[in-house]
């Protein structure tokens, strides 16, 4: 009988969506290259070491990651409904004890990170996972008993949920970018287990009002708001202070305007020489666009659609409600967060500190996306369609 049931259970599994695996390490290989040529001048002017940000990013984000892919990938993804909500508990200990002295880093001016012996891990990194596992579960039992149909016991508990994330990321670690990829994904995976459209409605509307007080009301009342304001009125006039508030946009316009059609060359941006801020991180896409011109900088937006499409068929073709919704989150947290930082970058958005994944500069972030991503290789393996 035992040997029956692991032949019908090996049977069940296929090849994974080779294609998307392709893909993530195209990214990730050139993200590498990028990163290195892009973080050159600060590390060596901040730790005499050009390529102290790539070596870290390979030790603590690429080689922790790695094995975490492969080992999520061949772990059955049903495994995790067991383990969401003590992974989500711990998880959230872990980004309020940021904020204890002595155990939370202050980092430019903001406490997210947890010093464990010179690595610094970042909590709220990990919880768009965590958070997405457990949202899969709570959704798929409210899906198959159509309480996601209902006021009471759909969308108000799932509001409840929301809210008390939004309040620890963004109210006391003050970080709106990872609140914005939060709220979205689970918006989407609340779309995805069937929530109705005046549900939707009523989230649309209150994160409009909610973005209006952040802009408008809270400016006048807290002073850690009219920088956020500030950032608004830069992107609705660009050329405002251009030596102040507005230097980061007009200095990444500048980048990606100097590299034409072909770029400059890899290694020959000059905008990163203490020009451009945050050049290892929110903006990469900048440098990218100077060092490799038009033409590449459209190929890794290709890229980065065709990794959306992979993932969506993947989540179409799940065998249950849970890997539906999971794969769809993981989907919507990769593509989300590169259409906000090139948009950013491009100044169609406004500047939001969201990292490009895969390429950005950010330990804990590439290996809790790697992470993610074997999970969704593992939901590609039990597709009803093979690959």
């Amino acid at each position: 009988m035992k040997h029956s049931v692991k032949s019908r259970a090996a049977a069940f599994f296929h090849n994974p969506n080779y294609t998307l695996v392709g893909l993530i390490f195209i990214v990730l290989i050139f993200g590498l290259i990028m990163l290195s040529s892009a973080s050159a001048p600060d590390g060596f002017g901040s730790h005499g070491d050009p390529y102290y940000f790539v070596k870290r990013q390979l030790l603590y984000g690429v080689l922790l990651g790695l094995p975490a892919l492969w080992a999520f990938s061949r772990l059955d993804y049903h495994i995790w409904k067991k383990l969401a909500f003590p992974l989500i508990l711990l998880n959230i200990v872990l980004l309020l004890a940021v904020l204890i002295p002595g155990v939370g880093v202050e980092l430019l001016g903001a406490r997210r990170w947890i010093d464990l012996g010179g690595i610094l891990f970042q909590p709220s990194e990990v919880i768009k996972l965590t958070f997405l596992l457990y949202l899969g579960v709570w959704l798929e039992a409210r899906e198959k008993s159509q309480a996601i149909h209902d006021f009471s016991t759909g969308f108000m508990p799932f509001m409840v949920m929301v809210s008390f994330m939004v309040l620890i990321i963004a109210g006391l670690q003050k970080d709106l970018g990872t609140m914005v990829v939060i709220a979205v994904i689970a918006i989407v995976s609340y779309y995805v287990a069937g929530a109705p459209w005046k549900h939707l409605g009523i989230i649309f509307a209150a994160a409009g009002a909610t973005f209006f007080v952040m802009v408008k009301v809270l400016p006048l009342f807290m002073s850690s708001f009219v920088y956020r304001a500030e950032r608004l009125s830069v992107f609705l006039h660009p050329d405002l202070d251009p030596l102040g508030i507005g230097f980061h946009i007009n200095q990444a316009l500048l980048a990606i305007g100097s590299g034409g059609m072909f770029g400059l060359g890899l290694g020959h941006s000059r905008q990163k020489f203490n020009y451009l801020p945050e050049v290892a991180t929110d903006s990469i896409f900048a440098v990218v666009a100077e060092e490799m011109g038009f033409i590449i900088t459209v190929s890794v937006v290709a890229l980065f659609m065709a990794i959306m499409w992979q993932g969506v068929q993947v989540a179409k073709h799940a065998p249950d409600s849970f890997g539906k919704i999971v794969a769809t989150g993981v989907v919507t947290w990769i593509s989300f967060q590169a259409v906000v930082n090139m948009m950013a970058m491009l100044s169609l958005l406004p500047l939001t500190g969201i990292p490009l994944p895969l390429i950005s500069y950010g330990s804990t972030s590439m290996a809790t996306i790697l992470a993610a991503v074997g999970i969704l290789i593992n939901i590609s393996r039990q597709t009803s369609l093979q690959r």
